[in-house]
């Protein structure tokens, strides 16, 4: 756990991002929790993911990197605290450095419809509201949505 990040939550320290995709949890929830499901869309557009590890269970870790389009290297962690598979997720996200004062928490609940999509929600929750607001202006919400775009471009394949 990143001692950085406050443990009580925070509408002013948060970031929700939602979308329904048009298959079944446990697909969804396998796409993001698969090292070569995620590598083929995690990421904003015009970055490709490059997964080094993925150990998904309570205590586990996932390593990776995005590259942007001009070559710049963006390592990333998630060390995992719950999961629930086919319904959540909750990991704090970062660098892949330790004790990461940029890390956030992440909560990502995959909800399964009646009809058999799910509907998919991310909470992100920064450790200070002036860390979310520099995230915010940086793109975060728009880049955010392109991930999820990409990540219903894969489950429709």
């Amino acid at each position: 756990m990143n001692p950085h990040i406050p443990a009580e939550w925070a509408l002013d320290r948060e970031i929700v991002l939602t979308r329904v995709f048009d298959s079944p949890s446990e697909r969804v929830f396998a796409a993001w929790t698969g090292g070569d499901a995620m590598g083929a869309w995690f990421g904003p557009d015009d970055y490709r993911c490059v997964v080094h590890g993925m150990n998904v269970h309570e205590g586990g870790r996932s390593t990776f990197d995005l590259i942007a389009s001009d070559g710049t290297l963006f390592t990333n962690r998630m060390d995992y605290l719950r999961v629930v598979p086919g319904r959540v997720l909750v990991y704090d996200h970062g660098s892949d450095i330790d004790d990461d004062p940029s890390g956030f928490r992440v909560t990502v609940t995959f909800d399964q419809q009646s009809d058999g999509k799910t509907v998919l929600t991310m909470r992100q929750l920064h450790p200070t509201a002036e860390r979310r607001d520099a995230i915010v202006g940086f793109g975060a919400v728009e880049l955010g949505f392109q991930t999820l775009a990409k990540l219903d471009a894969y489950l429709r394949q």
